[in-house]
């Protein structure tokens, strides 16, 4: 839904009409990141460290590679690809300190009917359960932390899973983290139910405009400096 709000013909493109896209380098190393981080809590809290997550990385890359062999023409330089992916990880630990708590879930798939028409739902990285019931969730971004003033946006979608959590368990989330590896830095936010309600009023909105813009067919470009980024700009209206 934020990729409609961000721009409905990249909605168009991706959703509707699942225009292929080659892989992007960046996306390819996040979902690496993710991977290894992922199956780091499967390791003894002793070993839950820089040196054993970098140990994971080639492996975990084969597989990856694998199951997209096209992925095997994107990487030129395997030292410097691995070499970018082991400063990552050590940022993540400057973060956070894996060996002093248990990942209560992993990858863990959240999904809730708001309504007869809308059917949402996503993967959380991580959600931490404390003894005292207390709920943390946690997403994982290898790329740097958004600028002042735009950090209520790069929450909203931890505040979707929050919603989805609460509906689901009847708990509201202490605590939502985002963890940025670019950069080092960490966003963080404690929700209450007053934010989750506008988040869940601003999801039925979203929604009855995709719905009236699949029944118009009508997807109008929104234009940014995200532009420069998009694959399909050579076919965008708004650029030809």
């Amino acid at each position: 839904m934020s990729e409609f709000n961000n721009c409905p013909r990249l909605y168009k493109y991706r959703v509707i009409e699942q225009l292929p896209e080659p892989p992007s380098i960046d996306a390819e190393r996040g979902t690496l990141i993710h991977a290894i981080l992922e199956d780091l809590f499967d390791l003894p809290p002793e070993d839950r460290n820089h040196a054993s997550a970098v140990e994971m990385a080639p492996d975990r890359w084969r597989i990856q590679v694998s199951e997209k062999p096209v992925l095997a023409d994107l990487v030129s330089n395997e030292k410097e690809w691995f070499d970018r992916v082991a400063a990552l990880l050590k940022n993540y630990f400057e973060l956070e300190k894996p060996e002093t708590f248990e990942a209560t879930h992993r990858e863990m798939h959240l999904e809730q009917d708001l309504n007869p028409q809308v059917y949402l739902h996503g993967y959380v990285d991580r959600i931490d359960v404390a003894p005292t019931g207390q709920v943390r969730i946690v997403d994982y971004k290898s790329g740097k932390s958004p600028k002042p003033g735009w950090e209520e946006k790069a929450l909203f979608q931890l505040r979707v899973y929050a919603l989805l959590y609460w509906r689901l368990h009847g708990v509201i989330p202490a605590l939502l983290v985002l963890h940025y590896l670019g950069d080092s830095r960490s966003v963080k936010s404690s929700p209450t139910e007053k934010e989750l309600l506008s988040t869940e009023k601003k999801l039925l909105q979203i929604a009855d405009e995709i719905i009236a813009a699949i029944e118009n067919d009508h997807f109008p470009p929104k234009e940014s400096k995200l532009c420069d980024w998009c694959y399909f700009k050579s076919i965008c209206p708004a650029h030809n």
